[in-house]
């Protein structure tokens, strides 16, 4: 599929979805054909759901993969092969709603004690005090820190936005301690070769040893860090509109979710049988 791959990668450049998304999506539909051994050209609607069915029964692919898939899919048909896309015949998996893993200000504290690894801290110490998301972490280049005035600059983060966010001064002393010793040019965080970023899947090991050392059991990610960031800001009084800005969400409903997971919020509410024993007594 070399020549609809080049057209699909065409028309999604065209359309601005972020380097990332391009990448995903031409894997889904790169695994369909070979799936069925077949140019997508000549799958219909029975072929899609079949794979989706695979992916979700056979594969044990998550919601959000199977979802992905299908909107990779219903890209390539509906806008690259102009062809129709009847949502009643190719039906999307209805998403779960589940709430993020949050680590407590001393699970995070004990992450960044165990990590001997200067570079290393540094990485995991910017995305918690600054709710990176992995990609913007990987990406961040040493001019996007602008110390004078205390922000971070995020460079096409997701929906391919630029937005400002927090500095930490704790983040930022051990940010120029690592320069001294690094001293990087370009990329903030350079991988091998140097004039390449470190790779996601280069954090993520950093995260998972760290997460070992510090014996914790919960089943956090990267990820968890930014959700820790908001849910800790939410806890201090900051209030959501300026967690949404800080966070890049589009919406104010995406942020409303770490009310669910804020140990303050859930302190002002008394549970009925307290309030009934404090009434007896």
């Amino acid at each position: 599929m070399g020549k609809l791959r080049e057209h699909m990668k065409g028309d999604l450049e065209l359309r601005g979805l972020s380097p990332e998304t391009q990448k995903i999506y031409l894997h889904h539909v790169t695994n369909l054909s070979r799936y069925f051994n077949s140019s997508p050209c000549r799958l219909g609607k029975k072929e899609i759901k079949e794979y989706l069915l695979y992916l979700l029964r056979e594969k044990k692919a998550s919601s959000s993969t199977v979802n992905l898939c299908y909107s990779a899919l219903k890209f390539l048909y509906a806008r690259t092969l102009k062809r129709e896309w009847v949502m009643e015949k190719i039906p999307r998996l209805r998403s779960t709603k589940k709430l993020p893993v949050v680590l407590e200000r001393q699970e995070v504290e004990s992450l960044f004690s165990v990590t001997s690894n200067l570079k290393h801290r540094a990485i995991l110490m910017l995305i918690y005090s600054s709710g990176l998301r992995l990609t913007e972490a990987s990406h961040m280049k040493v001019f996007d820190i602008d110390s004078k005035r205390m922000v971070l600059r995020i460079r096409e983060g997701k929906g391919r936005k630029d937005r400002y966010t927090l500095l930490s001064i704790v983040a930022l002393e051990v940010l120029r301690e690592y320069w001294r010793q690094y001293r990087p040019k370009e990329w903030l965080f350079p991988g091998r070769p140097s004039y390449k970023p470190l790779s996601v899947r280069s954090i993520q090991r950093i995260f998972k040893k760290a997460r070992t050392l510090a014996g914790i059991t919960k089943p956090a990610t990267v990820h968890t860090l930014r959700h820790s960031f908001a849910t800790h800001l939410l806890e201090q009084g900051t209030d959501l509109h300026r967690i949404q800005l800080l966070l890049g969400h589009s919406s104010l409903k995406t942020t409303t979710i770490y009310l669910h997971v804020s140990r303050k919020e859930l302190l002002r509410i008394v549970s009925p049988l307290d309030f009934t024993s404090n009434n007896d007594s």
